[in-house]
């Protein structure tokens, strides 16, 4: 159960932030009014598009990196809380919308700049950074009591960012080699070494008030592979290949026999006695390539496909009997939530944990491994329900059916896997820049992996 002792040790002081009203129910929407008709293409790139414009319109004014959250009811709503993870995730959209024609490069070569300057003087903690930021001067804002120091796991998602960021600007005009540069400093002053507390192991959070008080160690199939990949490809502050087999894959024990509906889980999902949240089969591969990927524990690409066909079949059995899950309405993931008392809550929706409530980046982000059944979410969003389920940055983060609901709000962690992943389906662009780098390569390898789609 330690995850999910970690997601709700994190889960209070969100909720009290950013659930501070008494009810979040739907006024009644007018959703009469016939909604456009898209080819695959346009709405692929329409929704593309709108989730960018979460890290680009409402970006923080001064950092430009991305706000933990967006309330279209209350945008005033702690503004000034950045997020690593999310701007990780955001980096990497800002590419993608230069690829698609969103914004040009040298506009975003602008935005990222500033972003990664501040990132350079915001605070650090023997290289990693928090998991929130003051947008407007880097310094740390508790996540938690004892939690005001470094996230590994959120600094983890925000390097893999700042890796296709180095990449993709490697070769090009002197500012943006000057950009290219900087990213590949931020990355290497990561001390993931440090976080190992001189175990074979790696931890989640320290605190120069409170060390290792938290204790959290990362062992167990969830989000966090990225970490260890990050950790053993590291030039300058590397752990050994030891740490990943013996506590995360938990000396092999790691590997699971079990199936459900008929589809085999490959690895057990720490804590969760099914199959964990979809943004497990996300947040690691925004940038690490699954396809063909494989150790001595999983093939990673039907790892991830399998776990969203059992999601996808686990919504289609509705054993709940929610109103409006079918195949064209699926996808349980980490999201703002509708509490039994009509509140806004947040949670980590999954097989186990079901609360009647869909969360459009669970779909729209499994693009690659559900192509078909995601596209079929995708034109329910917007040919059925755009007046009810899109907003300023695109779908709204969570909604259901069954009680009417639907939250006007946006969280960075769940538009920031949309734009990126779609792509990901469509080009592999981003699993091809974040691929090519050598570090990566030499960690993976040093792992144990190999890559039929990349040639090690």
């Amino acid at each position: 159960m330690k995850m999910f002792f970690q997601l709700f040790y994190l889960l209070p002081i969100f909720v009290l932030n950013a659930c501070t009203d008494k009810t979040d129910e739907a006024a009644p929407i007018d959703d009469t009014t016939p909604n456009p008709t898209y080819t695959d293409q346009q709405l692929l790139n329409k929704v593309q598009q709108d989730a960018f414009k979460y890290f680009w319109n409402y970006a923080h004014p001064v950092s430009k990196l991305a706000r933990e959250r967006y309330h279209t009811d209350d945008p005033s709503n702690d503004a000034n809380i950045v997020t690593t993870g999310g701007s990780g995730f955001g980096l990497m959209t800002i590419i993608v919308g230069i690829e698609r024609g969103f914004v040009t490069k040298a506009e975003a070569v602008s935005r990222l700049t500033t972003a990664l300057n501040f990132l350079e003087n915001a605070d650090r903690f023997h290289g990693a950074w928090p998991h929130w930021m003051n947008g407007t001067n880097g310094d740390v804002i508790p996540f938690g009591t004892v939690d005001n120091g470094g996230d590994l796991v959120e600094t983890s998602f925000l390097c893999q960012g700042l890796i296709c960021v180095r990449e993709y600007f490697k070769n090009g005009t002197a500012e943006e080699q000057a950009l290219a540069q900087k990213a590949d400093y931020l990355w290497k002053g990561v001390e993931w070494s440090w976080y190992t507390k001189g175990e074979n192991a790696l931890y989640w959070h320290w605190s120069p008030n409170f060390g290792w008080q938290i204790n959290f160690k990362l062992e167990g199939y969830n989000e966090c592979l990225i970490t260890y990949v990050m950790a053993a490809s590291s030039p300058t502050h590397p752990i050994t290949s030891a740490a990943y087999h013996q506590a995360w894959a938990r000396n092999g024990s790691i590997v699971s026999p079990a199936s459900l509906y008929n589809i085999p889980k490959i690895l057990n999902h720490n804590g969760t006695g099914s199959v964990g949240p979809l943004f497990w089969a996300h947040y690691s591969y925004l940038g690490l390539d699954p396809r063909g990927l494989s150790d001595q524990y999983a093939n990673y690409w039907t790892l991830n496909q399998n776990h969203t066909k059992i999601n996808y079949q686990y919504c289609l059995a509705n054993p709940y009997g929610w109103t409006g899950y079918s195949d064209k309405c699926w996808g349980l993931t980490a999201s703002y939530t509708r509490n039994n008392n009509g509140s806004t809550g947040y949670s980590a929706h999954q097989n186990n944990n079901d609360r009647g409530v869909i969360s459009p980046t669970a779909a729209l982000s499994s693009f690659p491994y559900t192509p078909v059944e995601s596209m079929k979410f995708l034109r329910f969003l917007y040919e059925e329900r755009a007046n009810k389920y899109i907003g300023v940055a695109g779908p709204y983060d969570a909604f259901s059916e069954h009680h009417n609901w639907v939250t006007p709000r946006y969280l960075a962690i769940d538009q920031g896997t949309i734009a990126t992943m779609i792509e990901n389906h469509r080009t592999g662009f981003l699993w091809n820049l974040f691929m090519q780098a050598p570090e990566v390569r030499s960690g993976l390898i040093s792992l144990g992996f190999s890559s039929t789609q990349h040639g090690f």
